[in-house]
């Protein structure tokens, strides 16, 4: 069914505008009669059914940047992993809930791909096929979640379980991005700070010096060429300051330097403790979730080792496949790597004996995701002192450099 472009007025009168789902123009001004909205101009149409004609069905009249507004989140898709869960245990069937859910969707990039895959599956589609179509979005957990749960009969069920694993996915990121956000906007305005000092209220003041008869201070003598530099240097200082970082990102980036630099992020202090215990949870959970909902554990593994971003631990998730498919438990590959801490691989292998190894990689989530927690408060906590200290230790030399020369001079006059 194709997708529409539409201008309208609201009944107060106030111009809208958006994408909805019709058989035509006319059914399309009836649907949106029934909701207030008189359609006053239809600006294009794009055919839902797939994705790869989007660009040759669209019409030139439409604003392409309007149309691809809006990255879905990993927020959206758990809302919309709820919502499809809820109405699927409510007995709708799964064009209608797909169908409402497409209704309700505020961002016209999911919406566009919601009603793909309604209309994939209305064509006789499984929703894990019509899903896969969009893997960039969904990812491989999510296709594979989804397949298991229609093989198994309980997709009402394995949505649900999808749709608590992605919302605390976000909120651990949430929260990690929450505790970087104070350090950024301390260290953007600790620099701003001493940039103006150095280009603009440093070489004022200093130039009073270059008439004393007097030998500075090296601290002096430091500053003045520090500010001499930024302030007729500065053209090339700074691209080469933002070439240098965006050649270190893309170098970590790189197949060459992603390993190097993930070795050495595991082996770096408190950073390294840090990165391990995210790495396990996110590998212990996901692996939980996916096995909870029927997925076989070799293809299990294979999702988990893209989850996992930090190439060392891929290694270890690769070895230990490798071991599974040759008949070996879980546990003694990565106690061999050395890479996993004895509690991860003793609580595995626990569960893998008693048969309830699901519950076994929860606990082990739950432990590690609480240790996370207490950990980045404990950084949050040392980290505003240590940047209020470091910031007035710039501004106490600052001002010890430009007094210490005017106390000289106060003593020479003496």
């Amino acid at each position: 069914m194709p997708v529409f472009e539409y201008r309208a007025l609201n009944e107060a009168g106030k111009a809208v505008s958006g994408l909805k789902e019709a058989e035509s123009p006319k059914t399309l001004r009836t649907l949106l009669r029934k909701d207030g909205i008189f359609l006053t101009d239809v600006l294009g149409q794009i055919e839902a059914a797939r994705p790869a004609n989007v660009a040759s069905a669209m019409s030139k009249d439409i604003d392409f940047r309007k149309l691809t507004r809006g990255r879905v989140t990993t927020e959206d898709i758990a809302i919309t992993t709820r919502q499809l869960a809820t109405l699927l245990g409510a007995g709708v069937t799964l064009v209608e809930a797909l169908t409402a859910l497409v209704d309700q969707v505020e961002k016209e990039r999911l919406k566009r791909i919601l009603s793909d895959v309604k209309q994939r599956v209305n064509e006789g589609s499984s929703l894990a096929d019509a899903l896969f179509q969009h893997q960039r979005v969904f990812g491989p957990l999510y296709v594979n979640m989804i397949r298991a749960g229609e093989h198994s009969g309980a997709l009402d069920a394995v949505l649900l379980r999808l749709a608590d694993f992605t919302e605390g996915q976000a909120k651990l990121r949430q929260r990690i991005i929450g505790t970087m956000i104070y350090p950024a906007i301390m260290m953007v305005i600790g620099g701003g700070i001493l940039a103006m000092l150095m280009t603009v209220v440093v070489p004022k003041v200093t130039k009073i010096f270059t008439t004393m008869q007097v030998t500075l201070p090296w601290t002096t003598r430091l500053l003045i060429w520090f500010s001499d530099g930024l302030q007729n240097w500065w053209f090339i200082l700074l691209p080469l300051l933002v070439g240098g970082i965006i050649g270190f990102v893309m170098w970590t980036r790189s197949p060459k330097g992603k390993p190097i630099w993930d070795q050495r992020l595991l082996k770096a202090p408190v950073v390294g403790g840090l990165v391990r215990m995210l790495s396990i949870a996110r590998f212990t959970r996901t692996l939980a979730t996916l096995l909870k909902s029927g997925v076989p554990l070799l293809t299990a593994m294979d999702i988990v080792k893209n989850v996992v971003t930090n190439t060392v631990l891929v290694d270890v998730v690769e070895k230990a496949r490798d071991s599974i498919r040759e008949g070996e438990s879980i546990a003694n590959p990565l106690k061999r790597s050395g890479e996993f801490p004895p509690l991860v691989y003793h609580m595995i292998a626990i569960g893998e004996r008693s048969g309830q190894l699901e519950d076994m990689l929860v606990s082990v989530a739950d432990s590690y995701e609480a240790q996370v927690n207490v950990r980045i408060g404990a950084l949050t906590a040392l980290l505003e002192p240590l940047l209020i200290v470091a910031m007035g230790g710039v501004i106490a030399f600052v001002a010890f450099s430009i007094l210490m020369p005017i106390l000289q001079l106060n003593t020479v006059i003496r």
